[in-house]
Parts: C-alpha cells; structure tokens; sequence
C-alpha cells in the first residue's frame, strides 16, 4: 500500500527536521529491482557511542548498530525485489534498523510490520516509508522476550548475528513470529557465530539452506549468505 501524496507532504517534513535536528544525517539512492529508493541513515554511526550511558550499557549492551545500513540489508533488499514473490504476504522484520529491507518488501507488495529493539531506530524507519510512499507498520520488538502474538508468513532479518547472548533469542523469536509453513530469510556476512546459529537453529527443529552472495558496492567485496529457514 503506498502512502498518500497528503501524508507524505505533511508529515515527512515535520519528521526529518527532528530528526535533523539530532543526528548529522546521510540520505542515499539505492536501486533494487530496477526502482530507486531513498534511504535516509546516520552520516556516522560511531558518534552515537557517546549517547550510551553506562546505566544503560549494563542494561542491554546495545550498541547504535541500528544507524548504519549494512552490507548484510543491501543484500537481502536486492534478494528480495529481485528474486522472491512477497505481494500480499504478511512479513515482519526483525532488527530492522533504518528499515531499508522493509520498505523494499513493502514496494514489493507485502503488508509490511518493521521491528527494532531501539526506538530511534523507528523513527528513521517511518521516515523512509513516508519518503518511499510505502505504508510500514513499525513497532518495539524484544527478541528475549516477544509479546507480538501475530504470525507471519515471512521473517526478514539482516546483520542480527552479532553478539552469542542472541543467538538463542532470535531462534525461539523466529519460531514464535512465523506461521506454520512460514518461513524466514537471514542474511549474515558470514560471522563465525552464524555457525552457532545454524547449530542451535537445527536444534530447534529448523531447516537451513545457505545462499552464497557477495556485496561489491562499498570499498571491499563483502561474502554474505542468505539463510533460508523453515521448520522441519
């Protein structure tokens, strides 16, 4: 569903001059599937380190990776507009960050639920569904402890296997989120804790098949796998 030509020229501008108004911002065009998409991120992730307290560090150890636009999300974005059927499916995004994988599934025809454990996260995801004209549903996701009680026919995730303490979380959340015969798209620059994945993923009683990608747009070639998962 796109969003009405009102909306977008109503809110989006009151959106970005907030969001302007505590970041240095970074817009840029990506192109999947032969449409244009304007993605608007942090211009650098790495100042938003100071805005950690150390109260909320101990908390969550969450860092700004939300901020950036990864490898991993161009990847599975180009996968998605270009070689997977998602129109009038229901998919949820889990770690969606700036929401770059979410509009692209929405443009593409699916009704759309964008999740992230960090609120700014959010906002830049509303932002870039106003700005793309695509209709997103966008919110706050815990993968330890998921309340969504909605199923999906299709999960996305991009750059969530990270940190060993989520490895767990994210399968259980995965089998929480999807319907019976649904199924889940992973896209992982190949970290050596994506092999715990997998591990704990078969434990579970899910079904992995691995997709071998490279991402040639940025200074160096970045390997990236794309996981598809369905239950045994």
């Amino acid at each position: 569903m796109q969003v009405s030509r009102e909306t977008e020229s109503t809110e989006l501008p009151l959106l970005y001059k907030a969001l302007a108004e505590e970041y240095d911002l970074s817009e840029t065009i990506y192109t999947f599937g032969g449409h244009s998409f304007s993605l608007l991120s942090v211009l650098d992730s790495y100042a938003l380190l100071d805005r950690i307290s150390p109260e909320e560090f101990v908390k969550d150890e969450q860092m700004p990776y939300w901020a950036e636009i990864w490898p991993s999300a161009i990847t599975l974005s180009s996968f998605i507009a270009e070689e997977l059927s998602v129109e009038g499916l229901r998919v949820v995004e889990i770690g969606s960050g700036v929401g770059m994988v979410s509009v692209v599934a929405a443009w593409n025809g699916a009704s759309v639920l964008a999740t992230d454990y960090s609120l700014e996260a959010l906002r830049f995801a509303r932002y870039n569904g106003l700005k793309n004209r695509v209709t997103l549903a966008c919110e706050r996701l815990d993968w330890r402890l998921v309340q969504c009680s909605e199923q999906f026919d299709l999960l996305f995730a991009a750059d969530v296997l990270y940190e060993r303490v989520n490895l767990l979380p994210v399968v259980t959340a995965i089998d929480k989120l999807l319907k019976p015969g649904g199924v889940a798209y992973l896209a992982d620059p190949r970290r050596r804790m994506a092999e715990q994945f997998l591990e704990l993923a078969a434990e579970n009683h899910f079904t992995i098949t691995s997709s071998p990608r490279k991402y040639s747009g940025g200074s160096m070639p970045v390997a990236v796998n794309i996981y598809k998962m369905t239950r045994q």
